[in-house]
């Protein structure tokens, strides 16, 4: 644990520094009074929430937005002096919300402390004064409650502090910061709800980084800046540029991209920007025209200048939502707007950086890389007592690269799969509608794939699958119960990443629709023999098309069982649906 005399003496100077005096002196953090050394335990969360809505009650609620598996209440604090403590009154005062989110990694827990410091500050009108006039603030200081409870030291052994912390996981093992899109874990899905009951114009996401050592000691990552609606990266950017030179004033050296080398363990690699895909928090919101950003503090810089940097930052959003925000409520509500006529427009469902680089100077350190007599492979040991700077690649062009048009209309779900479709889409606030008669033959899209591929491994509880193929004009009936699911509405983007079966986050590509893709039915091999037979006996161009197979695919030739199926995929018995994904595209809606 380092715990310089500098150090103390910048904390002591600092909004970081203890106020047992003032009469909230209740309010101060475990982590505060013990010099930011350490961090309390969830009962504190609890103790404080209620605590602030008594010492504040014009300002601040204390309330419960969920249960985590193991019966842990779930808490915000509700800070505004606008007296807008619904979604309802905030919503008429056309006021916005920001909602600033500590823990989801449990482990990386600078941002509870920090976010109760900054709310004190800013209610005792010693930072951001004005601010709360202008927004309602949403504090969740934990959302992993239950792996914050599987407290021990050490739970971050790449980290400096504090003494004790919380578990990257929820009890069921899940990472919430790969479920926002599929929303399997009972505190995601408390999450969605008070999302979608207040809207936030801008979710702020607080974490601790893993990675190499180096001077720098924050990374600030605003989305949209390269992705989803052009015109609201505009505002994206500016959040990001404004933080950023916020914290820089205040002592911090950030930079704007997450700093993990292109190749693990070499400096010299460089560093590659880019767009998450919609399962983490910065590339989900701006599928909602909202923004979000993700403060990643450095984790060998220690507990105490983690906090004062995420207090910073904490200070610095509030600040630009209350100036800029209004300004920013305008450009999500034309994205909103322009969203809901992407019909039949190109959409990016996923982004790429290419191979343009900038070399740039990096605050690094002193290091050699020589190879371990233990593991045998290279290593980088690096010296914190000599500075150094690099000069290293930076890749930061970052374009389109899986484009779909929009549907026309929207989406079809077939009532066999009506359920499970509507009960994810409820969770993300889409509109869609249920189909009360069938539709005979309806003209729409369908997508077979061509090719099928199983993960090899579980991934967050889920064999993951991947398909290639396209969509193409068939005719096709539809059954009472189906759902429609409009692409004009202003989550469109959000809606083709659920359900565009090559999106990488869609419900396909976490496995909900495996079943469509494995063989049920079969006919055995004693039969299919048979059945060749009088097939090519039949028809001379299925026995000649069988020969050309044999002749030129060699790979064919000596499979039994592709020779076998060739014959099977030309019987009644084979099954028209296999590799038929269950959900249809519509060019006009029923």
């Amino acid at each position: 644990m380092i715990r310089s005399a500098l150090l103390l003496a910048l904390l002591a100077a600092s909004p970081l520094s203890a106020h047992a005096n003032t009469a909230a002196s209740n309010l101060t953090t475990v982590s505060e009074r013990s010099g930011f050394q350490a961090t309390g335990r969830y009962d504190e969360v609890i103790h404080l929430c209620a605590a602030f809505a008594k010492a504040y009650p014009k300002e601040v609620k204390c309330i419960e937005f969920g249960r985590t598996p193991e019966d842990r209440p779930m808490l915000a604090l509700v800070a505004t002096r606008s007296g807008a403590f619904t979604p309802q009154a905030a919503n008429k005062q056309g006021i916005p919300v920001t909602l600033i989110q500590g823990g989801i990694h449990a482990g990386e827990i600078d941002g509870k402390d920090a976010g109760f410091l900054a709310l004190r500050e800013v209610l005792e009108n010693r930072l951001a004064k004005g601010a709360l006039d202008k927004q309602v603030l949403l504090f969740v200081p934990v959302f992993n409650v239950d792996g914050h409870e599987r407290f021990q030291q050490w739970n971050r052994p790449n980290q400096r502090g504090p003494v004790e912390m919380g578990w990257r996981t929820t009890a069921q093992n899940f990472n919430l910061n790969r479920d926002y899109v599929k929303a399997d874990a009972p505190e995601m899905q408390a999450m969605l709800n008070l999302v979608n009951a207040w809207d936030p114009l801008t979710y702020v996401d607080l974490h601790v980084t893993d990675g190499a050592k180096f001077q720098h000691d924050v990374s600030i990552q605003v989305e949209p800046v390269y992705s989803a609606d052009p015109e609201f990266r505009k505002a994206g950017l500016a959040l990001r540029a404004n933080v950023i030179a916020d914290i820089a004033k205040q002592g911090s050296t950030p930079q704007s991209y997450y700093m993990s080398f292109a190749k693990t363990d070499d400096p010299q690699s460089g560093f590659v920007d880019g767009v998450s895909d919609p399962r983490f928090s910065t590339g989900y919101f701006p599928l909602r025209n909202r923004m979000a950003m993700l403060v990643e503090t450095h984790s060998w810089k220690d507990y105490p200048t983690r906090v004062r940097i995420t207090h910073n930052s904490v200070i610095s959003v509030l600040e630009q939502v209350a100036q800029h925000g209004k300004q920013w409520q305008l450009a999500a509500a034309a994205a909103d707007a322009r969203a809901a006529r992407l019909a039949g427009t190109p959409v990016a469902l996923t982004y790429k950086t290419t191979e343009k680089s900038t070399m740039v100077d990096f605050n690094g350190y002193a290091y050699t890389r020589t190879p371990s007599d233990v593991s045998g492979i290279l290593m980088t040991r690096y010296d914190e007592n000599k500075p150094q700077v690099w000069r290293v690649p930076l890749r930061d062009e970052v374009v389109a690269d899986l484009q779909v048009a929009a549907p026309r209309a929207g989406y079809i779900v077939p009532a066999a799969h009506a359920a499970m479709v509507a009960a994810k889409l409820t969770q993300h606030g889409i509109g869609f509608r249920k189909l009360d008669k069938p539709l005979a033959r309806f003209a729409g899209e369908t997508f077979r794939a061509d090719k099928a591929t199983f993960g090899t491994k579980s991934l967050e509880s889920h064999q993951r699958l991947t398909v290639e193929g396209s969509w193409k004009s068939e005719a096709r009936d539809v059954g009472r119960g189906a759902l429609f699911v409009p692409i004009a509405q202003p989550k469109a983007r959000l809606v083709m990443a659920l359900l565009e079966p090559q999106a990488p986050d869609s419900l396909l590509a976490w496995g909900l629709f495996n079943n469509a893709f494995e063989p049920k039915e079969y006919m055995e091999e004693y039969v299919a023999e048979d059945v060749a037979r009088e097939q090519m006996a039949a028809d001379p161009a299925v026995a000649a098309e069988f020969k050309r197979r044999l002749e030129s695919d060699p790979a064919f030739a000596k499979n039994p069982h592709a020779r076998l199926e060739f014959f099977a995929r030309r019987h009644a018995s084979w099954d028209e649906r296999l590799n038929l994904y269950p959900v249809l595209r519509a060019n006009v809606a029923p």
